[in-house]
C-alpha cells in the first residue's frame, strides 16, 4: 500500500506542475485538486477575489481543526533557453523531480491532499477536522489570497487551530528544518526633498543627497535589536538609492530612495515607522514616505503542534529539525494572525525560483508520510478526560 501511496503523490505532483499557473493564475491546479477532495468525502469551497483562486476544503465539522496550507502559483520561469527542459513539461529522471513548482511549492500541494485523502479514507470518523487552504495568490501581491479567505472565515466564526505550511523549509536534507515563526517585513519609499543647485554654490541651495546621507548611516548604525532566542537581530536593507540632475555640474532636486526592515516579534510595524520617522525629525529634512508593511513576524515557540511536527520529522526523517524563523515571509503570517500555531515543513529550499528548479524524487514520497503522521498524531489520539 504504501509504495502505492508514494507513486500517486508524485503522479500528483507531475499533474500539477504540467499546468502553468504564474500568480495569479491557478492553470486548473485547484479545480483537480477540489475534484479528488469532494470524491473523499470533504466539503470543498471556492473563494474567488479578483484574479486570485483559493479553495478550502474541510473533513469532519468539529474542532481542533488541523489545516494544511499552500500555493499553486509559481513565479516565472525566466528565460527557457536556461532551462534543460520545458519548465513545464516536468520530468522524473535519475531520481530527481524537475521543473517549475517542484520545490514551490506543488509537491508540498500533491503531498499534503494525498496525505489527507489517505487519512480520511482510513479514518473516516476522526475527532477533529482536517483542512486545506490552498490559493493562487503567495508568490504575487498577497493581498486576495490567504489574508481574504482568513478574513471570511473569521467573519462566519470558523476557525484554524493548527496550520502545516508545505512552503520548502529544508536546506541541505528533508528534515533538518522545521519553521516555528517568521520575522515581519515592512518596507518603504521615500522621497527626500532639496533644492536642485549649482555645485559650486551649495550654499545656495539644498542637496537632498548631503541631507539623506547622515540619515542613512543612523539607520544602519543603529541596530534596533540583538534578536532573541528565537529570531536572529533586525535587519535594515537599503535597496535602491536615486537622484541625478542630468549634469555633473548640478545637484538634484529630491531622491528617492527604497528599504526594508526584517525584524523580531519584539517589534510592531507601526513601532518600526515612529522609530524611523523620529530618526527624520531629528535630522531636520522634508521628505514624503509610503510605508508597505508585508506581515507582522509570528512565533509559534511550544506547543502540541510543534512537538507533534518535531517529533514526526525526527522518526520519520532520521534527523533532529532546527527550530527556525528564518527565511523572507509566508502566508503563515495571515493564519497566525487569527489565533493559529502555525509551522512550515516542506522539500529542500536549494533551487527555488531558480532555473532548472528540482527536488530528490523521494523527498515527496518522504513528506507525505510527515503530513500523514502529523494529521495521525494530532487526529487520533483521544480527548483529555
Amino acid at each position: 500500500m504504501a509504495d502505492s501511496r508514494d507513486r500517486q503523490t508524485l503522479d500528483l505532483a507531475l499533474a500539477l506542475m504540467r499546468r502553468p499557473s504564474v500568480t495569479p493564475a491557478d492553470g486548473g491546479c485547484q479545480e483537480l485538486i477540489a475534484g479528488m477532495l469532494e470524491e473523499a468525502g470533504f466539503s470543498v469551497e471556492h473563494m474567488p477575489f479578483g484574479k486570485v483562486s483559493n479553495l478550502w476544503a474541510r473533513h469532519g465539522g468539529d474542532s481542533p481543526v488541523l489545516c494544511f496550507a499552500g500555493h499553486t502559483d509559481v513565479v516565472p520561469p525566466g528565460p527557457l533557453k536556461d532551462w534543460e527542459h520545458d519548465p513545464f513539461e516536468p520530468e522524473l529522471t535519475d531520481g530527481w523531480l524537475k521543473g517549475r513548482g517542484a520545490a514551490d511549492m506543488k509537491t508540498g500541494i500533491a503531498a499534503m491532499v494525498r496525505a489527507g485523502i489517505d487519512f480520511a479514507h482510513d479514518h473516516p470518523d476522526h475527532r477533529g477536522s482536517v483542512a486545506f487552504l490552498i490559493t493562487s495568490d503567495e508568490e504575487g501581491p498577497a493581498r486576495d489570497g490567504t489574508r481574504r479567505v482568513m478574513d471570511t472565515l473569521s467573519a462566519r466564526d470558523e476557525t484554524i487551530d493548527w496550520c502545516v505550511v508545505g512552503e520548502p523549509s529544508c536546506s541541505e536534507q528533508l528534515g533538518d528544518t522545521l519553521r516555528v515563526g517568521r520575522r515581519g517585513s515592512l518596507s518603504a519609499t521615500m522621497t527626500v526633498r532639496g533644492e536642485q543647485g549649482h555645485v559650486a554654490y551649495p550654499a545656495l541651495a539644498r542637496n537632498p543627497i548631503q541631507s539623506f546621507a547622515p540619515v542613512l548611516a543612523d539607520m544602519y548604525a543603529t541596530p534596533l535589536d540583538e534578536g532573541n532566542e528565537h529570531f536572529p537581530p533586525t535587519g535594515f536593507q537599503v535597496v535602491k538609492v536615486q537622484a541625478d540632475a542630468g549634469a555633473t555640474n548640478v545637484f538634484p532636486g529630491e531622491l528617492v530612495t527604497r528599504f526594508n526592515f526584517r525584524f523580531t516579534n519584539q517589534w510592531k510595524s507601526e513601532q518600526i515607522k515612529q522609530w524611523v520617522e523620529d530618526l527624520l525629525s531629528r535630522h531636520d529634512i522634508e521628505y514624503e514616505i509610503e510605508w508597505r508593511p508585508a506581515g507582522e513576524p509570528f512565533l509559534t515557540a511550544h506547543g502540541p503542534l510543534v512537538e507533534t511536527a518535531r517529533d514526526v520529522v525526527r522518526e520519520e526523517c532520521g534527523i533532529d529539525p532546527e527550530l527556525s524563523t528564518g527565511g523572507g515571509t509566508s502566508d503563515g503570517r495571515f493564519i497566525a494572525l487569527h489565533g493559529a500555531d502555525v509551522v512550515e515543513f516542506g522539500v529542500i529550499n536549494r533551487t527555488i525560483h531558480q532555473v532548472n528548479e528540482r527536488i530528490r524524487a523521494s523527498d515527496a514520497e518522504g513528506l507525505r508520510r510527515v503530513y500523514a503522521r502529523i494529521m495521525e498524531r494530532l487526529l487520533l489520539k483521544q480527548e483529555p478526560e
